[in-house]
């Protein structure tokens, strides 16, 4: 039985077909390669069923309990990644005992030595990930090459991967950036995105990427990302590139919702040259409320952060106000009172200590854009 071929992760990104994850669930949705689909060899009981074993009682034992659940998930597995056909023409159980004969230092000794005369993975090749490119992936690797396919996994497996992202992250040498800022609820991403329909591959979406709109009541009506899942994302992006020769982004805090902007681009928002957007409070109530309110539900996920403002802006004044407002049917009221109380004197806290290079009126987005994308031409040209 030969080792299983690897290929690098830089190999398995540039593949135009998705890799299979082999990891449980739950790894799998804080965070995993580009379009990579989950087949998980164990879920996320099973896995931690074998953990459990291994820190508790043994090595030995955890390997036999991998065993016997392969041995029963088996079937299942090599439809999702080959098709039924596969699955019913071969003794599976049989090549599984073959693979795990001898335990685990016999499945090492005989999975893990390298192949480095492997033929690069082509487009039918099955990309395998786990862990660390350990024995999930190369078990299974084993298992398909006896069946006929093509099969290679990801060298170092998703750490590895995690090791790229973090390195793309810190590599970052930002085109000259363009920020926009304004007060909550003037539509600054309305015009980022206008401006990415018009001139796409010039912005860096934050917001989009982390899927919070980063305030106190941003999550409502999202799935937010995971720290690992916002960062790769981010590396995704950034190894794009910006033909164009700049970047405009949203003005953010260092955070946002819970995710941490990483330092290099933290560090270009920060030095990036303001466009500060302006609209009238009237527009700017309309922008939220069409925004918050756009999803089944968003009314009961506003409560809590709701309940925490009325905390924040004092719960003896304010204690069951927010809400009334909400229940009442207000919410035109509801959000003008929090952009008077609580996010304009936050904004122009926060935001003083940044100079501003020019005002666009930003009632409407589109022409907004054009505003904005004119007047960084004029800039860059000087």
């Amino acid at each position: 039985m030969p080792p299983p071929r690897e290929i690098t992760v830089r190999e398995a990104l540039a593949l135009a077909g998705p890799a299979v994850d082999l990891r449980s669930p739950t790894e799998y949705a804080e965070d995993h390669l580009p379009g990579a689909q989950n087949v998980p060899l164990f879920d996320d009981a099973e896995r931690a069923l074998v953990g459990t074993l291994y820190r508790q009682v043994g090595q030995d034992q955890a390997h036999a309990q991998a065993l016997e659940l392969t041995r029963r998930n088996v079937t299942r597995l090599v439809e999702r990644l080959v098709g039924p056909e596969a699955a019913q023409a071969a003794d599976l159980d049989g090549r599984v005992r073959a693979i795990a004969q001898g335990g685990v230092a016999a499945m090492e000794q005989r999975l893990l030595a390298r192949d480095r005369n492997a033929a690069p993975a082509g487009p039918h090749t099955r990309v395998l990930c786990c862990w660390r490119g350990g024995l999930r992936s190369r078990a299974v690797a084993a298992l398909l090459e006896g069946l006929g396919f093509d099969v290679a996994v990801v060298r170092g497996g998703y750490k590895a991967y995690r090791h790229h992202v973090r390195e793309r992250l810190a590599a970052f040498e930002p085109p000259p950036v363009f920020v926009l800022r304004g007060l909550t609820g003037v539509g600054k991403t309305l015009v980022l995105r206008a401006f990415e329909r018009r001139w796409p591959g010039t912005t860096l979406d934050l917001e989009a990427m982390a899927g919070h709109r980063s305030s106190i009541l941003g999550a409502v009506g999202l799935e937010p990302a995971t720290q690992k899942s916002f960062e790769s994302r981010l590396a995704r992006r950034l190894e794009l590139g910006f033909g164009a020769g700049f970047v405009l982004l949203e003005g953010e805090s260092r955070k946002v919702g819970d995710l941490v902007v990483p330092d290099r681009v933290w560090q270009a928002m920060e030095n990036g040259i303001s466009i500060e957007l302006e609209a009238p409070m009237a527009h700017r109530v309309r922008v939220l409320l069409d925004d918050y309110l756009a999803t089944p539900g968003a009314r009961e996920g506003l409560r809590p952060g709701l309940q925490f403002l009325e905390q924040r802006l004092g719960s003896v004044k304010y204690a069951g106000r927010l809400t009334g407002l909400l229940e009442s049917g207000a919410e035109a009221e509801l959000v003008e009172l929090l952009l008077r109380l609580y996010y304009d004197p936050l904004y122009h806290h926060s935001e003083s200590r940044h100079s501003v290079g020019t005002w666009v009126d930003a009632m409407d987005p589109d022409r907004a854009a054009l505003a904005v994308h004119a007047w960084i031409a004029r800039r860059l040209a000087h």
